[in-house]
């Protein structure tokens, strides 16, 4: 069964490669007509393929002249002509999946065929590189191709401006690495301006290296994060101070649901403590946040009974279930950091997530996604499950004519290196080029020291400086060049093999240790035997390397101690020992993919939230219309959860509940009273409420004056208190995702659980952000200097500007004319600041 399934799949390869053989001859038969056309001639191509496209045919019909354009011109401008096998693997990444190409393949050629294609739409590609240096080394070495066919390219450095960014991202091609792709995305949805995003809608992405940036960075997600400040420490300090200062008058509780609101007296107090003139100004909701946990810290969280304070000074989460403290867990939302300011502990810095991304998922959002590499297949399941991608392997140009010999097994590390350096030494006086490939820094140092020792010259690459590292790597097929790197090292630069180098067998590569993943080796074995060169390749392994410590190295190792060998037999070489590690290899690799498909699976839940999220903030962000259909209608679901809340209840409990709810959060305290609610339904209480509501909302407006002012204030009011929202429920989902990994030891699925209870948590979160608007809303003091911060972590840090101790009561209001500029230095008349209190 299993060898049918084999053969299958090995014919399955054979009647795709034939399709593509077909398809790759048709591209070639338009080569004489290509060659007949001036410069002119088959520049207007391009304008001629765009003209066509807009009118009806799609890019697979212009497949065959496309890219046979592209082949002559890059014969006039590059000197190279793709062969057939460039350009069965350009087919390949036009249909959106992975030619495996060999080391030395021309795979930068190979996408100049799909990249030109698909650029003809207009609609922006990326090409995706590992780092900055092969981004601007491909960017400039094929952009000579893509210009002189009337195309533009961009390359996208971190360094660059937004300015610079959006230039970049709206020529034809973009050049970018994977990680700046990724962090401009997220900066992109965190931004309050729509002027403000440099990336358009995701189209087609074609990524060099794919296997590296897929699947070996997939465990890793991007993180946009900010550390709290010493500034909002310092707010949890004085927020707790203020609310320490309130009499009981100054705020309303609602015991059974665990809320709490300050009165009007308590705003009074707050907007003096503080120096502001509206506490439920727009600018100040950072501000409210600190207050409102302020109160709940102090006046709803028990010590001893939420919480306790251990002997380290560390506030510790009680489970009102077992009663045991919950190690490791904290309350989201800043919760946990007022109590520790009400406790007078410590408060605890705390990096937050402003937001993040997997690159599964990152990759998953384009159109059409597609990768080279020389080693793919190896994770073939992987790419088809995830990415939805096929590995099609393409044969080489010429036959590989490399050597690969059988693993060497050594007992300990000083036999094993010991034979490594000698082996070296042998192709260095011959002076066969050799490439030694580490898996770690620390063993590169180790063997570089031996060779000093050992008096061979050499050079030594540990994957940090990538523009030298490739200048290395070019030059280390030279005869008599001795090249140590890390496996990584220098990736998607060729060796080429200098002069008599041929005649000595070519370039020698020599791997220290098996990788614990079989693609790493691959791609080491790679570096030599590129286009029919002759090569040669053997693995050093000992009994105490990490690969075979992990997978029952021990029998061995009692079998060769007992036989008493000397270093010189000690030596194992066997196909068998090859198979084993082989086996080994694969073991570890299903672990890597179990570990990625779970990270996926928690990043799909919080996938789906933020598309939600970020497709909500974009038409905000881009609108134009009034947004009073959205305001009131939150202002109406917030009166329905409160009224919600409060079913179950006595109903005279509930009704002083509710009217503690319009006073501190709809309406004017003094304007409604218990008369007024007493003897109605639910629903007539919804209607007189929303009705007072609205009256309050249109009022509120009117002072605006002006359209343009009016949906200003509303993108501002939505935008401000939906990104605290947002980086509070990131972080919270964090926290959840830590919480949850234990739930497995109680036979839990973890990642079930977490998709519960961050739904409970998106919903609660959803009732928060229209909460909150609704009270800025409905309290507000409007005035017209109403500005959008340009990123959410400048709205973040709003509250902590003019209020920071000391400060504020260092400075001196006496002796001031009313008209003179406030000397705390908000830029108003001091009769408009602290002049009117």
């Amino acid at each position: 069964m299993a060898r049918n399934i084999l053969r299958s799949l090995i014919e399955n390869d054979k009647g795709e490669l034939k399709k593509l053989e077909k398809m790759a001859d048709k591209v070639i038969s338009y080569a004489d007509q290509m060659a007949a056309l001036s410069d002119e001639q088959l520049q207007a191509k391009t304008l001629e393929f765009k003209e066509r496209y807009q009118k009806g045919e799609s890019l697979d019909d212009l497949l065959y002249e496309a890219f046979a354009v592209v082949r002559e011109a890059s014969k006039r401008v590059l000197g190279l002509y793709p062969y057939l096998v460039q350009i069965m693997g350009g087919i390949v990444l036009h249909n959106g999946d992975v030619p495996e190409m060999r080391t030395g393949e021309g795979k930068t050629l190979t996408a100049t065929m799909p990249v030109y294609l698909n650029a003809l739409a207009g609609q922006g590609v990326h090409v995706v590189t590992v780092n900055e240096y092969l981004a601007t080394r491909d960017a400039t070495e094929m952009g000579e191709l893509y210009a002189w066919l009337g195309l533009s390219v961009g390359i996208n450095l971190a360094a660059k401006s937004s300015f610079e960014k959006r230039e970049a991202y709206l020529c034809d091609i973009t050049y970018s690495t994977n990680a700046e792709i990724g962090f401009d995305y997220l900066r992109d949805n965190m931004v309050v301006r729509a002027e403000d995003m440099v990336q358009r809608p995701l189209n087609y992405a074609l990524v060099d290296e794919v296997d590296s940036v897929l699947i070996d960075e997939a465990r890793t997600p991007l993180i946009v994060s900010g550390a709290t400040n010493s500034e909002t420490n310092q707010l949890y300090f004085m927020s707790d101070n203020f609310v320490k200062s309130l009499d009981k008058d100054d705020y309303i509780i609602d015991v059974s649901s665990k809320t709490i609101g300050l009165a009007d007296t308590g705003i009074d107090k707050a907007e003096s403590f503080f120096r502001l003139e509206n506490l439920y100004d727009v600018e100040n909701v950072a501000l409210t946040h600190f207050i409102d946990n302020a109160l709940r810290a102090n006046y709803i969280m028990l010590n001893e009974i939420d919480y306790l304070v251990n002997e380290e000074q560390e506030v510790m989460i009680i489970d009102p279930f077992t009663g045991r403290t919950m190690e490791g867990r904290r309350y989201s939302d800043g919760l946990h950091q007022a109590i520790e300011a009400k406790e007078g502990v410590p408060v605890q810095n705390e990096s937050k997530t402003s937001a993040s991304i997997t690159y599964q998922n990152m990759f998953r959002m384009y159109k059409k996604l597609a990768g080279m590499t020389g080693t793919a297949k190896t994770e073939e399941d992987e790419f088809r499950e995830v990415y939805n991608m096929r590995v099609i392997p393409i044969p080489t140009n010429k036959p590989v004519i490399r050597e690969d010999h059988e693993d060497l097994l050594y007992p300990n590390l000083e036999y094993k290196f010991n034979a490594v350096v000698s082996d070296v030494k042998n192709h260095y006086e011959k002076g066969q080029p050799v490439l030694v490939g580490t898996v770690a820094v620390e063993t590169s140092d180790y063997l570089s020291r031996r060779l000093v020792a050992a008096g061979v010259p050499h050079e030594v690459l540990n994957a940090k400086n990538h523009y030298r590292e490739a200048q290395i790597i070019m030059n280390a097929g030279q005869r008599g060049a001795v090249t140590i790197a890390t496996n990584m090292a220098g990736r998607g630069t060729d060796i080429k093999l200098g002069p008599g180098v041929r005649e000595l067998g070519g370039l020698c590569v020599i791997g220290t240790e098996r990788h614990e993943s079989r693609r790493i080796d691959n791609q080491l074995r790679g570096r030599s035997g590129r286009q029919g060169d002759p090569g040669a390749s053997q693995f050093y392994l000992s009994l105490e390397d990490d690969l075979m410590k992990r997978f029952g190295s021990e029998r061995i190792k009692a079998f060769m101690e007992r036989m008493n060998l000397t270093e010189e037999e000690s030596v194992i070489k066997s196909g068998m020992l090859t198979r084993q590690v082989e086996g080994a290899q694969k073991r570890v690799e299903g672990n890597n993919y179990d570990s990625r498909k779970q990270i996926l699976q928690y990043d799909d839940v919080m996938r789906e939230q933020r598309e939600i999220i970020y497709r909500q903030r974009q038409d905000v962000i881009t609108s134009n219309r009034d947004l009073a259909p959205e305001i009131k209608g939150m202002i109406k679901r917030t009166i329905e959860r409160q009224i919600a809340n409060h079913k179950g209840m006595k109903r005279e409990e509930a009704l002083e509940a509710i009217l503690r709810f319009a006073q501190t959060s709809l309406v004017a305290e003094e304007s409604i009273t218990l008369a007024d609610l007493n003897g109605k339904a639910d629903e007539q209480i919804k209607e007189e409420l929303f009705n007072r509501a609205l009256s309050v909302y249109e009022k509120q407006v009117e002072k605006l004056r002006d359209e343009e002012r009016v949906r200003e204030f509303q993108k501002v009011l939505i935008l401000r208190v939906v990104d605290n929202k947002w980086t509070d429920h990131i972080d919270a989902l964090d926290q959840l995702r830590n919480a949850v990994s234990l739930r497995g030891y109680a036979q839990n699925n973890p990642v079930v659980e977490y998709q519960s209870e961050a739904f409970t948590m998106f919903n609660d979160m959803i009732g928060a952000i229209e909460f909150d608007v609704t009270r800025l809303m409905m309290k507000a003091q409007i005035h017209d200097n109403i500005e959008r911060e340009r990123t959410v972590h400048e709205a973040h840090t709003t509250a902590v500007k003019n209020i920071v101790p000391g400060k504020a009561n260092a400075v001196s209001f006496e002796n001031i004319d009313r008209n003179d500029p406030c000397p705390c230095g908000s830029g108003k008349k001091f009769k408009n600041c602290h002049g009117r209190h």
